[in-house]
């Protein structure tokens, strides 16, 4: 070991000097004399150059900034009223943002620094560095940890379609996987709220309407208003294997809708792998984990489930699987498309007649987002307030 360590500080002196080439060439002469590995020596001739008595490594000097403080002050602020994405989402909608934030004068304290020279700054930011730049500013997670209310329908199921995630995807928008989520603070004793949510895999389209309880008295409405509110034709619907879906009212509204239905396999979520994602991203991190039970809340989550829509559906991108590959190990990865909103997917479909394309355009130019953001903040502060107290006393119960 003495004789690798005087071998190591030996070249420790010419690799502090080295240049990239001359380095790799130290290295392999190094592996040679000492049997190490490489990346063992490269740590070791490191650790060897910063001893006492060797030569320092050079500090190197910090990276000049290259976006100017303004820039990063109106980031903060478009990222805020944009929603908090991630910086890939971001940086897709980021000429769309602007606009529309400059359009409906929605910058406020920070519209004497969106200058032309700053908002072109905006536009030429990675998402990577938007990433960067925001996370101080980040929130943290909910505390507050979910419950499932599933229960297994015992009925139907063997005459119900089986799709897994093995299975190839659409080729066409119209098929809807389905799932509710409780609002039950700490505990599913007791009535509580429930949220039907549905998604289209392909495009990404989400709606969503808080019922009653899982009964079918309450889940035919909730049904009903998603049928009606598509922009386009459901074609199927694809569910967990909950009772509140798997029963007999169900599969015959279905039918008189011509609406196919089919399920997932059991204890396998990424056979609805699209609507876990939403539930959690739009549901959870919106109306967060309170047990809501009254009827004013019922009437603000639903108001938020606009908002949220409008926000999620017109105004921020999503990718999709696009294909996958194999590692060099063997290990599957997955290909994604390039981010867009579920409006663009929509209408670069073809789907819509001209009565449809017609409105979700209308829809589209009309919206902005901060003002959307200010709504959803203030029904978010009502409903924090409203539940805070009674979800409190579930943890106590349960």
């Amino acid at each position: 070991m003495s004789a690798r360590k005087d071998i190591t500080k030996k070249f420790a002196t010419q690799y502090a000097k080295a240049g990239r080439k001359e380095k790799a060439e130290i290295l392999d002469a190094l592996v040679r004399a000492t049997g190490w590995h490489r990346d063992h020596a490269r740590r070791a001739i490191r650790d060897a150059s910063v001893r006492k008595g060797s030569i320092s490594q050079q500090q190197r000097k910090p990276r000049p900034r290259k976006y100017s403080y303004d820039a990063l002050v109106v980031l903060q602020e478009v990222w805020r009223l944009a929603g908090q994405p991630c910086g890939k989402y971001l940086a897709a909608v980021m000429d769309d943002q602007l606009e529309r934030l400059v359009r409906f004068r929605e910058l406020g304290k920070v519209q004497p620094r969106a200058t032309l020279a700053v908002l072109n700054e905006l536009t030429t930011m990675s998402p990577a560095t938007i990433d960067r730049y925001l996370k101080p500013h980040k929130d943290s997670m909910y505390p507050l940890e979910s419950l499932s209310g599933t229960r297994p329908s015992h009925i139907l199921r063997s005459s119900i379609p089986v799709k897994s995630c093995l299975d190839s995807g659409p080729e066409v928008p119209g098929l809807f996987e389905l799932d509710t989520v409780a609002h039950c603070g700490f505990s599913l004793k007791g009535e509580f709220f429930w949220t039907l949510s549905a998604t289209d895999p392909l495009i990404g389209w989400t709606l969503m309407r808080t019922v009653k309880n899982k009964a079918f008295v309450n889940i035919h409405p909730g049904l009903e208003w998603i049928r009606t509110h598509s922009p386009y034709p459901i074609g199927t619907m694809d569910f967990d294997n909950g009772s509140e879906f798997i029963n007999w009212a169900v599969i015959t509204w279905a039918d008189s809708h011509d609406i196919q239905v089919t399920r997932g396999r059991p204890m396998k979520k990424n056979d609805n792998a699209h609507i876990e994602q939403r539930n959690g991203d739009w549901i959870r991190k919106h109306a967060f984990r309170y047990r809501y039970e009254t009827p004013r809340e019922m009437e603000l989550l639903n108001e938020l489930w606009e908002l949220v829509m409008a926000r999620k559906n017109y105004l921020l991108p999503c990718v999709k699987v696009a294909g996958s590959t194999q590692t060099t190990s063997g290990r599957r990865r997955l290909i994604y498309d390039k981010p867009a909103t579920p409006y663009s997917r929509l209408i670069a479909s073809g789907i819509l007649d001209d009565d449809a394309k017609t409105r979700v355009d209308k829809e589209h130019a009309r919206l902005n987002p901060a003002r959307i953001t200010r709504r959803i903040n203030a029904i978010q502060n009502e409903l924090i307030q409203l539940a805070a107290h009674r979800t409190q006393s579930t943890r106590q119960v349960a």
